[in-house]
Parts: C-alpha cells; sequence; structure tokens
C-alpha cells in the first residue's frame, strides 16, 4: 500500500511541477480488492448536549472532517463503546447527520441503514449516498438515557470508505464524562 501512494505522490509532484496541475484522488486499492482512503478522515470533536447521569433527551455529537483528497468518498461510520460502566442503548430511529459541526448545522445529509450489535456494543451508520470528499459532517446520535453511572465513557469512531471490501480507519475516541447529580434535592 505504501508503494502506491508514494508512487501516486511522486507522480502528482512531477506532473505539477511540469505546470499542470493535478488532483489525487484514486483510492488505494490493493489486489485483493481492499479499498483504503488515500488521506483518512479525521475525528475534529465529540460533545454531548448533557453531562449528568440519568438524563432523557441528550445527543451525542461526532464531527468528522473527511478531506478533499480522501480518494473516496465515505460509506459508513461506526462507534462502538470501548469503555464505561454501563452500555449506552441508543435511538436508532433518531439518528441524524448533517454537513457542519452541532454549532453550525448546515445541509442534512440523508442515511441508510443504521444500526445497533449488542454484543460488541457498536452502532453502525451507512450514509446514502455517500458523503463526499471535501466536507465536515457530523453525526448526531440520541441515547434513550445518558447512562446511570458516572464515569468516562469512551466511544471509538471508525470510518469506511466505499467498496464492497473496504478497510475501516479508526479515527479516535470520543470521550464522555459523565457526573453524579448530587447537587439535586433527592442526594443528601
Amino acid at each position: 500500500m505504501r508503494v502506491a501512494t508514494l508512487f501516486g505522490i511522486t507522480l502528482s509532484l512531477a506532473i505539477s511541477i511540469g505546470g499542470v496541475p493535478v488532483r489525487v484522488t484514486q483510492a488505494v486499492q490493493l489486489r485483493d480488492g481492499t479499498v483504503y482512503f488515500v488521506e483518512p478522515p479525521k475525528l475534529v470533536k465529540a460533545t454531548t448536549t448533557y453531562k449528568d447521569v440519568n438524563v432523557w433527551g441528550a445527543t451525542y455529537y461526532f464531527t468528522i472532517n473527511l478531506p478533499e483528497n480522501a480518494g473516496e468518498p465515505l460509506q459508513k461510520v461506526t462507534i462502538a463503546q470501548r469503555e464505561g460502566a454501563e452500555n449506552i442503548d441508543y435511538n436508532l430511529n433518531d439518528t441524524r447527520a448533517f454537513v457542519g459541526t452541532s454549532d453550525r448545522k448546515e445541509s442534512r445529509l440523508t442515511l441508510g441503514a443504521v444500526t445497533a450489535e449488542r454484543e460488541t456494543r457498536t452502532v453502525n451508520v451507512n450514509f446514502d449516498p455517500p458523503v463526499t470528499p471535501g466536507q465536515t459532517i457530523t453525526i448526531a446520535l440520541r441515547p434513550v438515557n445518558n447512562p446511570s453511572f458516572s464515569g468516562v465513557y469512551l466511544l471509538g469512531v471508525t470510518a469506511f470508505p466505499v467498496g464492497e471490501k473496504s478497510h475501516g480507519q479508526f479515527l479516535g475516541f470520543g470521550r464522555f464524562q459523565f457526573y453524579s447529580n448530587r447537587g439535586s434535592w433527592w442526594f443528601p
């Protein structure tokens, strides 16, 4: 894979030095058909609207930048809970995605299937149509409610390019800290 990427970069540099600008957007594809991003997306940030335990109506936002030279559109994002005292359940039908960030929403994106795998604590968000490179997008997940137990919850984010056999690129962890609402009247 590195040889193909290096060759593509060297070729584009040679052509651009010769005065012909070239946009390198072809994805890296291995002999076995596995498709990779040329430049992978980046997890920009992960935030929640509420940080207290047991709160209803929260939204978890995952903002991802798909660079112009990604080489392939973004087909799917998986969000897998890796740490936390309690499994988080989601209202999958309330999942949304849009171009922009949580505080600057632009156009809404159309989603395909949004599914959950309980045993791996993973949510799969499919885009239909896939997201074209050069955009910053945000996925909004709605939990049934925030966890009952306070602490740190780590949610791993992985992006997949278009392709029957695509390689998922791990983008990092969304880190959510939930707090006990000890200041409430029902706790001494």
